[in-house]
């Protein structure tokens, strides 16, 4: 029995000298803290910055010719080779005559005699002045006569003017686009013949969404930049020439037309790419797109790290690009936000930082109370 307490007094002897040994040499260890630490929700933080943002617009568009003239047959009769036939591609002046429309003997006829008349009135007219002159016949005759002669030169310019519908002229120099029709061809008034175009007067046309068309003007205001296919790799700035009054209700959009800044060879119907800047705000507070979050009261959050915690802001924003979102409000340049790890987070919320360095993932307890 002895024997037996004694071996007990023993081991209690023992363990009571193990635990002050642990006591003594394993430091302040506090179980509980550490798997305080282990347990709180781990989160990335971006540093808020103060920058420039821009809202920009990108879209397609088409090189084409403002000015264009489409002429049309002001007369009847069949299109013949008048030696001055023209086809798509050809440079032309203004007054070359493009095509030439038959069934102009009449007016021609006419013309000759409307001419022949001219001459006699003329001749009756000098003969008449110098009997007036000379007292032989009373002045009125003079003044019948001087009608006469101007009813007899109105009358052949009417027939020049007509005279000239069988002729197609170019009204002012370009190039042409399209011939309607070929020679031989029988057409009839308004008929369409052919188009030229201005070379000087081509413009880059695109559309805008409706929500955006009162936010654009005329001039250098806007930051374009231009890219064409025929043009690989090469990008090309642009200036605002002009914008259509009124959206197209079928598109609801509206339409613009940009000039290259450049000296640039273009060709009506080229495809192009648009890059538009609306707007650009200057030093104004930035952070990554991942830091703003909707509740479900719509309100828009930001996470703030602050003594270890994490506190909720409601923030107001502005205009989001290249993954940036501009902060109205709610948040200050230099603040640490939560970007990774801020879906499960409440207001307060003790967390540990994921930081990255030398490539390698290290994570360090914030918040731990003293």
């Amino acid at each position: 029995m002895k024997k037996k307490v004694l071996i007990v007094s023993s081991i209690l002897a023992l363990l009571i000298l193990a635990g002050l040994y642990t006591t003594k040499f394993s430091g302040q260890i506090k179980p509980s803290e550490t798997a305080s630490v282990k347990s709180l929700p781990s989160v990335s933080v971006a540093v808020a910055k103060s920058g420039a943002i821009s809202r920009t617009i990108e879209t397609d568009g088409t090189v084409e010719a403002a000015r264009i003239a489409r002429m049309s047959s002001p007369a009847e009769g069949p299109i013949l080779n008048c030696g001055a036939s023209v086809r798509e591609g050809d440079r032309v002046k203004r007054g070359q005559q493009l095509i030439c429309i038959g069934r102009d003997k009449t007016i021609n006829a006419l013309m000759t005699a409307a001419q022949a008349d001219l001459i006699r009135e003329k001749g009756e007219l000098v003969r008449v002045k110098k009997l007036v002159e000379n007292g032989a016949i009373p002045g009125d005759q003079l003044e019948i006569a001087q009608v006469r002669y101007e009813n007899v030169k109105a009358q052949l310019a009417r027939i020049e003017e007509n005279r000239t519908d069988f002729l197609i002229r170019a009204p002012w120099s370009g190039v042409v686009s399209k011939v309607m029709v070929v020679e031989g061809d029988y057409v009839a008034p308004r008929t369409p013949l052919v188009e030229i175009f201005d070379p000087a007067s081509l413009v880059v046309r695109f559309a805008i969404p409706e929500a955006e068309s009162l936010n654009v003007h005329i001039g250098n205001g806007h930051t374009i930049s231009i890219t064409l296919d025929a043009y690989p790799g090469k990008t090309f700035p642009a200036r605002i020439i002009r914008i259509y009054p009124r959206l197209d209700p079928s598109t609801r959009t509206r339409l613009i037309e940009a000039s290259l800044s450049e000296d640039v060879s273009l060709t009506p119907g080229l495809f192009a790419r648009i890059k538009l800047n609306v707007e650009t705000h200057e030093k104004t507070v930035l952070v990554p797109e991942e830091a703003v979050l909707v509740n479900t009261k719509g309100e828009r959050l930001a996470y703030v790290i602050r003594g270890g915690k994490a506190f909720a802001r409601k923030v107001s924003t502005g205009i989001e690009a290249s993954r940036f979102i501009e902060i109205l409000g709610g948040v200050k340049p230099g603040e640490q936000i939560v970007v990774a790890g801020n879906e499960k987070l409440k207001d307060g919320m003790k967390v540990k930082l994921l930081e990255k360095k030398n490539k390698m993932a290290k994570t360090t307890a914030v918040g731990t109370p003293k």
